[in-house]
């Protein structure tokens, strides 16, 4: 038997052990045994989907870890409706292929295509969509089943809109969510277009793409001055997407320049030598694949395949408002470079940055309010990563930064509280009646979401 999965008799025992317990159920009624309180189960329970949070919200010292990769079908997809059914342990890219078999596809472009649909659903997942839908995934869900923290099934649809909303961005802090159900639509092709300017003048434009429906992604490098912008629009006629220019500037980005950067990390010594050969290689690989290769896509063809952006890729994501990211991106390139100075380090990867528009479908959406721009900070060297990642929240809360739970490094309780306010006193209230013996709080969350 599986050592991840431990059962025994249709019980589940947990033999002595130093760190969390690892349970992946299989079906409906494993994962009800599981969370039954009278099972063994060690407590906390965490449900984790691929495990690319970057903070410990999935994650516990002692207890057990649910993961829900077991549950990986699609049920039903329903052409006439425009809506697909599926378990909530498959991989986006799973269902993405999938729904593209008949011509459909999801509502927006989602990044990190390994995720899971209830990791999606659970915590923010979001890319470079175009128009004014909706930007977090959790956004297109009309209906879920959840298995409750005391092992009740529990089904929510649009009926029921509150605690629907509540169930979005939980953080697996209300229940375990099993299946939902997706809003879809029939597939789309964008062009795409692409500029290189200094960061003084994407801060002259960015309050104007934030307000368009232009769907864009930004690339922030900024040792060399220069911001790399995607931007897409939606082709008035049907065209072809290829899905080949997009999977060679995901092996790129996400696979060759990690790599090659850890390995000059290795070999070359000096500071200066090794970082101008890595933004030279960052520059050539926006300008060669992203310029030259990629000029229309769709959803399906688009997002980044891989799951994680590797173990050995550290990241950390920050939200600004929109309204003041023209500064927030001059003061991100002056952080940056007096960091370099003071202490030595600096990430040897581009930082990325996306819209989130104003969405209120969720009680602990980051952008419930306005719209926000969300800038992720990532770097292969692990070495002063952490006292990096602390300077990075401190110029975050400076400059208004909501964080994200589950992505935010180095986070203060006392910012996420002050950042969701009110929204986050419901959202408490909410858990303490559906799990009031704290079965799924783990000591991370617990600190703002107790």
């Amino acid at each position: 038997m599986p050592a991840n999965t431990l059962r025994k008799s249709g019980r589940f025992r947990s033999p002595k052990h130093d760190g969390p317990v690892h349970l992946t159920p299989r079906n409906l009624n494993e994962l009800r045994r599981i969370l039954r309180p009278e099972s063994s189960t060690p407590l906390p329970v965490r449900p984790q989907g691929a495990g690319t949070s970057s903070t410990d919200c999935n994650t516990t010292a002692a207890g057990s870890i649910l993961h829900m990769t077991g549950l990986d079908r699609v049920l039903r997809v329903d052409a006439e409706q425009l809506t697909v059914t599926v378990e909530a342990g498959i991989r986006l890219e799973t269902l993405v292929e999938t729904l593209a078999e008949d011509g459909l596809e999801l509502y927006g472009g989602y990044e990190l295509q390994g995720r899971t649909v209830g990791g999606a659903i659970a915590a923010p997942c979001f890319g470079p969509s175009i128009g004014k839908v909706g930007s977090f995934f959790s956004s297109h869900v009309v209906a879920m089943k959840i298995i409750t923290a005391d092992g009740r099934q529990m089904t929510l649809d649009r009926t029921q809109k509150n605690l629907l909303a509540a169930f979005r961005l939980s953080y697996g802090l209300l229940g375990v969510i099993y299946e939902a159900t997706l809003r879809v639509r029939p597939m789309r092709t964008f062009t795409a277009s692409h500029r290189r300017v200094s960061v003084q003048k994407f801060a002259s434009i960015v309050d104007t793409l934030a307000a368009s429906e232009v769907g864009f992604k930004f690339y922030l490098m900024p040792y060399r001055d220069r911001v790399y912008l995607d931007l897409r629009r939606y082709d008035t006629q049907a065209g072809n997407a290829y899905k080949t220019p997009w999977r060679l500037k995901d092996w790129g980005e996400s696979t060759v320049m990690p790599h090659v950067f850890r390995s000059l990390n290795r070999i070359v010594p000096i500071n200066s030598v090794r970082y101008r050969l890595i933004d030279s290689i960052s520059e050539a690989t926006q300008g060669l694949v992203n310029s030259r290769l990629v000029h229309t896509g769709s959803n399906v063809a688009s997002p980044s395949r891989r799951g994680a952006r590797g173990p050995r890729t550290h990241y950390s994501s920050w939200c600004f408002p929109a309204a003041n990211f023209s500064m927030v991106a001059i003061a991100y390139k002056e952080f940056c470079e007096s960091v370099l100075q003071q202490s030595g380090y600096r990430c040897d990867l581009p930082a990325a940055g996306y819209r989130l528009n104003h969405d209120p479908s969720a009680p602990l959406s980051p952008s419930f309010d306005e719209t926000m721009i969300v800038l992720t900070t990532a770097s292969t060297q692990l070495s002063g990563w952490d006292d990096f990642v602390i300077d990075l929240a401190d110029f975050a809360e400076k400059w208004g930064g909501t964080p994200l739970i589950s992505q935010s490094r180095a986070l203060r309780a006392e910012n996420v509280i002050q950042a969701y306010t009110r929204r986050l006193d419901f959202f408490r209230q909410m858990r303490r009646r559906l799990d009031p013996d704290n079965r799924l709080l783990n000591p991370f969350l617990a600190q703002f979401a107790q």
